[in-house]
Parts: C-alpha cells; sequence; structure tokens
C-alpha cells in the first residue's frame, strides 16, 4: 500500500511538471505573438527610414535615429491634434462616467417606478441603430456639426457603461441606504456619499471603456469636422498618414534608397512615419492601463454578479 501511494505522488508530481512545462510554453508563445507586432513597430520608429526600406528589421533597430518623431512633433497639426485628442478623452471620460453613474443609481433603486421600462428603453438601443443619415440629421439640426461638442454629447451615456454599473450598485448593502435615509440624508447625498464611493472598481473600469473609446475615435471627425483642421484628433491624423502612404507608389522607395545611398540620411518615409504616429497615438493608452489594470477584473466580477 505504501508502494501504491508513492508511485501515485510521483505520478502526480510528473502529471504537475508536464502541465507547468507546457502552460509555460504555450504563454511565452502566446506573450511572442502579442509583443512582437509592437515592437517590430517600435524598432520601425526608431530606425533611418531609408534603412527601413530595405526590409529585414526585427525588434531592434539597425540605423538608430529619432529623426522620425522630430518629423512628427515638427508638424504644427499634429501637436494641434493631440491637444484635442487629450481634451476630448479627458471630458468625455468624466461627464460619460459621471451621466452613467447618474442614470444607472436611479434604475438600481427598486422604489423607482418607471425602473423597468427605463432599463428597457435602455437596452433596445443597443438593438436598434437609425442609421447614420438619420444620425447626421440630428447632430445637425442640433448644431453640433463643426463643434467640439459632437465628440462628448452625441456618446455621453453608453447603455453598456449604465447596465454594468447598476449591476454594481444593485450588490451595495441596502442597510446602508436605509441608515442614511432614518439620519435625514437625500437622494444626492446618498449618491455621493455612499453609492459613488462604494462604486470605485466599477467607475474605474468603465473610466477605462470611455478613455479607449475617445481615444481611438477617429470616425465622427471624418464624418462631422474633417473640414476643420482645428478640430482634428490624433487618431483622424493617423488615419490620413495610413491612408496616404497605402496609395504610395514603389518609386518612392527606390527614391528613398538612392537618397540614403547617396548621403542623405535625415529623411522619412511613409512606413517610418507611421510607426512613429503609431507608437505615439499608443503611448498614453499603455501608461494608463497598468494603473487601472487592478480595478479591471474586479469591476467587472462584482459589476456581473448580481447578489
Amino acid at each position: 500500500m505504501d508502494f501504491l501511494r508513492k508511485l501515485a505522488g510521483k505520478r502526480r508530481g510528473i502529471d504537475d511538471l508536464v502541465f507547468d512545462s507546457v502552460n509555460i510554453i504555450l504563454m511565452l508563445l502566446l506573450v511572442v505573438v502579442m509583443l512582437y507586432p509592437m515592437l517590430n513597430t517600435l524598432a520601425i520608429s526608431l530606425n533611418e527610414a531609408t534603412d527601413t526600406v530595405r526590409g529585414g528589421i526585427g525588434i531592434i533597430p539597425r540605423m538608430f535615429t529619432t529623426y522620425n518623431y522630430q518629423h512628427v512633433f515638427d508638424n504644427a497639426q499634429i501637436l494641434h491634434a493631440a491637444l484635442i485628442s487629450v481634451l476630448r478623452t479627458v471630458i468625455g471620460t468624466a461627464t460619460g462616467v459621471f451621466a452613467a453613474a447618474c442614470v444607472a443609481y436611479a434604475i438600481s433603486r427598486e422604489y423607482f417606478v418607471l425602473r423597468r421600462f427605463t432599463t428597457l428603453a435602455f437596452v433596445l438601443t443597443m438593438y436598434m441603430n437609425p442609421g447614420l443619415i438619420p444620425t447626421y440629421l440630428l447632430h445637425r439640426n442640433l448644431g453640433l456639426i463643426g463643434s467640439f461638442w459632437i465628440y462628448i454629447i452625441p456618446s455621453l451615456i453608453g447603455v453598456f457603461n449604465v447596465i454594468v454599473i447598476r449591476s454594481f450598485m444593485e450588490n451595495v448593502p441596502k442597510s446602508l441606504f436605509e441608515s442614511a435615509q432614518m439620519d435625514g440624508a437625500g437622494e444626492f447625498t446618498q449618491f455621493f456619499k455612499i453609492a459613488l464611493p462604494l462604486s470605485i472598481p466599477v467607475i474605474a473600469t468603465v473610466s477605462l471603456f470611455i478613455a479607449v473609446g475617445q481615444w481611438n475615435q477617429w470616425f465622427d471627425v471624418f464624418i462631422y469636422n474633417s473640414s476643420i483642421p482645428e478640430l482634428s484628433t490624433l487618431q483622424y491624423e493617423l488615419m490620413k498618414v495610413l491612408s496616404s502612404s497605402a496609395f504610395q507608389s514603389s518609386g518612392d522607395a527606390q527614391a528613398a534608397i538612392q537618397a540614403g545611398s547617396a548621403g542623405v540620411i535625415e529623411t522619412v518615409t511613409p512606413q517610418s512615419v507611421r510607426a512613429a504616429m503609431t507608437i505615439v497615438v499608443s503611448v498614453p493608452i499603455i501608461c494608463v492601463y497598468p494603473f487601472l489594470q487592478k480595478y479591471f477584473v474586479k469591476g467587472l466580477t462584482i459589476g456581473g454578479v448580481k447578489g
């Protein structure tokens, strides 16, 4: 019996070792697959443009230079577009989270008479879209086209965000609200003193959703404000760079190679500019995400489970 127990323990140890080894290998492969495109783009952005045309760039620049970034930031339109992107991300996130939290708090209260009807009306908007033309006409009649607020007001309340926050608030102990009511606290006091502070995890999660959406958005700029350079965003400028580089002929690459062989080093190509701008628009989100990551899973898990 002792021999069988030792054999079973040894077999379990071998099985665990095999499982751990396979798991580590698969995770390493996944990391490589996910990181390589970004590292390759970073290497291209830091590599001399005419040398990049020759190909063969991996994850380490072959001829290091920062001229690609200098070229990007020398463009005054890029700097102004970056400012607009930051403004729409900050303002859009702050107003979007606050508006979604207000609506979520209202429909999470059991004594709200129109609670079910309001929830149903919001959910229906997720399945029925009026289309681009009616939406455009509505925004035009509201006077939003050609203004900065076209980036903020139409996306002020996201139904998915409201549902996530509402599910979280429904799990807040009702005794806290009942105690506050007995002390004479009104709805605003309960919202600002109880509901919001206890909903920090889900608020951080929704903030990340909205911030990423606002930062990456370019289609609304293309539809409503493409003729107004003062309201262009960084992502829209990146889209224009990607579109223009897609129509570059192979003659441009040959000219870049000839320029490099003639000793003209400080030049750019569509590929190098595209890589530099991709890194520029990605860095802010990469820097912000680690600070909100600890709230991310917790906010979705607790907010998605109804107690």
